[in-house]
């Protein structure tokens, strides 16, 4: 069952709560009576990225082996150059 975070209308306190999917959402705080909302968060998804991973997967080398192009913007001349792979200009005037 999922688990849902719940904050406190007067103190702004947070508490977490399991509940069905099905059931209402809370009113009241269970022990205290005080009027309580449902905060909307970002979900904990249990993937395999890690930011390690995200790293290497975006690296020049891999880039260069998966067969794309890419092009990192030169700050001093305004010019997106060509660092990993070999298909398009070796520069792009924006």
């Amino acid at each position: 069952m999922p688990v849902y975070v719940y904050e406190i209308s007067s103190t702004g306190e947070r508490f977490e709560c399991v509940q069905s999917m099905k059931d209402d959402p809370l009113g009241v705080h269970p022990e205290s009576g005080e009027p309580v909302r449902r905060v909307i968060q970002v979900p904990n998804l249990g993937l395999k990225h890690t930011a390690g991973k995200e790293k290497k997967l975006l690296s020049n080398d891999h880039v260069a082996k998966s067969g794309f192009t890419k092009y990192e913007k030169d700050k001093v001349t305004g010019q997106y150059n060509r660092v990993a792979g070999n298909k398009g200009p070796a520069t792009l005037n924006p």
